[in-house]
């Protein structure tokens, strides 16, 4: 696949092509969540509260793996345009062995913090025993995980987005069949180990294929090993957008564990806290339906970006950012429309209390109000990271979630009690749109300026 497309093409075509593939495995994968957290449900409430207070660590693997993958493929994206394919092949072998040594540190970690994690957040020992057992096997055999998505992160910067569709749809499927299987007496019978071992087996499946890309089939990025030497430039271009990426998803599991600590303590009774702290748990999952084929979205017109940035193509890079909006905004409102009509119905999925009804119902409908305003920070965040900005992604998630979600949430339980809580998100979406949407126009202007008088010169060198 030839990434002179991306200059060329007609804009709606190509992001279209480019973006149904990954929303596609995107849907798959939010589909993955909802089935996992559907059959952990079927064990108990204290099964499926393991698996919500858990998801913040799982959030930091991914925020690390899709940190890398991010940096890499906008690095790659952006030496193709400017037609340096020696520097995008070693920046893709440099992304290889930081995510392994990642993986290994992760081994590490999967072992020794899981149970002073969840300590910090409840004192159900219970929910600390079922907890650790699920996290130390998820964040042992992470190296699955962050290899797979690196890997795919290389395909897509180039073009190619039908592989990493497949990877992502053939993992999501072995693990939805390998869920129940592993949990249930019918099969292995291990409980919420069983869920944590499907997991990490249909990583490990899906890190394969991708692997298997590049082996048996001459893909436009090479990345073998031989002669590879490791250059500080590689990896500093891939943290200039990488790292805010990973901080970026890591504050949202330090905003999550802070949301349900304050869930935890907050309640009259233990058992709402509990119950609110799953209703939260449940929400991000049934989320991940309208958010991720968005992040699929942002998938495929990353790359066009970088490649018309990197080209010094304004106005390809601004219809590109402007179908991305409009599209992004449809799915919002549909995603609204669903959580005001019918979050008993969502809700019913996951076998909930009747504590976790009554508090859920309300907490869906507050929570959604958020998804409008949130639209504009999703895609102005793409434009960042593919214009190597990647701090003022991460200053714009550290305004919202550290800023504006916690004081609010803590504001918010303090003056209008803990019920109301859930109003923190869509007031912290709204103040941060207003603010960073006109920083993002500034910066594109700002940068396209700079490219211009950048190419000016190399012209008069030549």
């Amino acid at each position: 696949m030839n990434s002179r497309k991306l200059g060329e093409k007609p804009i709606g075509h190509l992001l279209f092509t480019m973006s149904i593939p990954a929303i596609f495995s995107m849907f798959v994968q939010a589909l993955y969540n909802i089935v996992d957290s559907y059959f952990v449900s079927k064990l108990g409430s204290d099964e499926l509260n393991a698996v919500s207070l858990s998801f913040p660590l799982q959030m930091i693997i991914m925020a690390v793996a899709i940190g890398i993958g991010i940096g890499v493929n906008s690095l790659i994206a952006r030496r193709k345009g400017e037609h340096q394919d020696k520097e995008a092949d070693e920046a893709a072998k440099t992304s290889i062995f930081m995510a392994i040594v990642m993986g290994i540190i992760f081994v590490v970690l999967g072992l020794t913090s899981a149970r002073p994690f969840l300590g910090l957040i409840t004192e159900n020992e219970k929910i600390i025993d079922l907890g650790t057992s699920y996290l130390s096997i998820v964040m042992t055999f992470s190296i699955w995980v962050m290899l797979e998505i690196v890997l795919t992160k290389i395909l897509q910067a180039v073009g190619n987005m039908i592989i990493p569709m497949l990877c992502q749809l053939v993992g999501a499927i072995t693990n939805i069949i390998l869920d129940p299987i592993f949990i249930f007496d019918f099969g292995l019978g291990l409980g919420i180990k069983g869920a944590a071992l499907a997991t990490v087996v249909a990583q490990f499946i899906a890190f394969l294929l991708a692997l298997s890309m590049f082996i048996f089939k001459k893909q436009e990025i090479d990345i073998s090993f031989k002669n590879f030497k490791i250059r500080k430039k590689y990896i500093f271009g891939i943290l200039a957008v990488g790292l805010p990426v990973t901080l970026i998803n890591s504050i949202g599991s330090i905003t999550t564990t802070i949301m349900n600590t304050l869930l935890n303590n907050n309640y009259p009774t233990l058992e709402e806290g509990e119950a609110a702290v799953n209703v939260l748990g449940v929400y991000f999952k049934l989320q991940s339906f309208v958010f991720m084929p968005i992040f699929g979205l942002n998938q495929g017109a990353m790359p066009i970006l970088g490649y018309n940035y990197g080209a010094n193509n304004k106005p390809r890079f601004i219809k590109t950012l402007r179908y991305m909006i409009i599209t992004t905004l449809i799915i919002m409102t549909i995603g609204l429309i669903i959580f005001q009509t019918i979050p008993h119905l969502l809700l019913s999925i996951f076998h909930p209390t009747e504590l976790m009804k009554e508090i859920g119902h309300r907490a869906f409908r507050i929570i959604s109000l958020c998804f409008i305003p949130c639209s504009f920070g999703i895609a102005f965040a793409a434009v960042f990271q593919s214009i190597g900005h990647g701090f003022k992604s991460l200053l714009m998630t550290s305004f919202r979630q550290i800023i504006m979600i916690i004081p609010s949430a803590f504001i918010l339980t303090s003056f209008a009690g803990i019920n109301n809580i859930w109003f923190s998100y869509g007031i912290a979406e709204t103040v941060t749109s207003l603010i960073f949407v006109p920083i993002g126009l500034l910066t594109i202007n700002k940068q396209f300026r700079l490219r211009a008088s950048q190419l000016d010169a190399l012209k008069q060198l030549a």
